[in-house]
């Protein structure tokens, strides 16, 4: 008699990771270019060769966004205990992404679909002078100084669910526009302003358009009215300047059950420190 081969359990397998995303076309694999998804599924490959592989994320970041606590899942069959997954990639992976942390969850929960929010910072110098060493991390706005009170103000009117199809571009797979938007926060330090969105889920392009919005009224080429008429009139046509990636981070993605030690997702990306204030952009 023929003996069965029981084949081995799956377990799968959440991360908890950060990427610098200068390096990487986005996280979802891509033809030619290089991706954060696909740099990670070499990764777990060369330890768990079982095929197929599939790296599912919380969320999609665009080309040049960074990220502090992305999540992610995969399943795997190998010997290696869950806690042991970060060491064991990060011996394998570039520096410029880092994996955090690492557990085994139900086989049902999914780092996306099982999210209640994601949270994304923006980071804003508004300052005269450039900074080297900011310049990966932040949109360096010096023409004149930015009033964070309106940009406060035009954020909470968008507090809720609403249909944001001005903040969508184009190639979305989604079925439609609508989400809530549950947080938001805009704080100023010296030159710096930080930017905070949480919502369910974002649109494609969402954060980025809005920050572009943001910054226009900010300056005072955009009234609040006009910003709100905008984005509740989906008038998308209108919507034509997005912020650059390198200022937007994926600050954390939350769950109705904690999945990880708090010191290893929640506000990973530092904040930055300047002990002065530039001169006001204005008098250059």
């Amino acid at each position: 008699m023929t003996a069965v081969t029981t084949p081995p359990a799956l377990r799968r397998i959440a991360l908890c990771l950060q990427y610098d995303g200068s390096a990487y076309c986005g996280w979802q694999r891509q033809p030619r270019d290089p991706s954060v998804q696909a740099t990670l599924e070499a990764a777990i490959a060369a330890l768990d060769p079982r095929r197929p592989l599939s790296l599912q994320a919380a969320g999609r970041t665009d080309t040049g966004v960074h990220a502090a606590a992305q999540v992610a899942h995969f399943d795997a069959e190998g010997p290696i205990p869950a806690q042991r997954w970060a060491a064991a990639l990060n011996g394998r992976l570039p520096a410029s992404i880092r994996v955090r942390a690492a557990a085994e969850v139900p086989p049902d929960w999914h780092a996306c679909f099982s999210a209640s929010y994601r949270r994304y910072r923006y980071t804003l110098y508004n300052a005269r002078l450039p900074n080297l060493f900011l310049a990966p991390w932040s949109w360096h706005r010096y023409q004149q100084r930015l009033d964070e009170g309106l940009m406060r103000t035009a954020l909470e009117g968008m507090l809720g669910e609403h249909d944001f199809a001005a903040f969508e571009r184009a190639g979305s797979s989604r079925s439609h526009s609508r989400t809530t938007l549950q947080e938001v926060a805009v704080l100023r330090r010296g030159d710096l302003i930080e930017v905070e969105l949480q919502a369910s889920g974002f649109l494609y392009g969402m954060v980025r358009l809005v920050m572009g919005q943001l910054v226009a009224v900010a300056e005072g080429r955009l009234t609040l009215e006009q910003f709100e008429r905008r984005w509740r009139s989906g008038a998308r046509h209108e919507v034509k300047e997005a912020a650059p990636p390198q200022g937007l981070c994926l600050l954390r993605v939350g769950y109705p059950q904690p999945v990880f030690p708090d010191a290893a997702w929640y506000d990973c990306q530092p904040r930055y420190l300047l002990e002065r204030s530039d001169s006001p952009p204005h008098a250059c």
